[in-house]
């Protein structure tokens, strides 16, 4: 997606800066917003199979990533805290069930 070079074509040295640092910027969250979805997507797969013992050790690891992205500021904090949410409860099911 980042291809490297900046798109914005301005005069001013502070402006081509910005466009560099945008896409260095945009390269990293998007890096993260990914980690993100597989952490969450390693949780649900785990749910689904029904292996508590994974599934409450990638939690663990999900929880410290979505922190982190809520602490960048890439997502909100109250969408890291609902996404937190939604899966313990899968989790905690999943634990009950069995």
């Amino acid at each position: 997606m980042a291809s490297g070079k900046p798109k914005k074509n301005t005069r001013l040295a502070s402006g081509r800066k910005r466009a560099r640092q945008d896409v260095k910027l945009n390269a990293a969250n998007s890096s993260l917003r990914s980690k993100y979805r597989t952490a969450v997507k390693n949780v649900e797969k785990a749910v689904v199979s029904g292996d508590k013992a994974k599934a409450t050790e990638l939690f663990g690891k999900m929880q410290a990533i979505v922190d982190t992205i809520a602490d960048k500021g890439i997502f909100h904090k109250n969408k890291a805290a609902r996404d937190k949410s939604r899966l313990s409860v899968k989790v905690k099911a999943l634990a009950t069930a069995a």
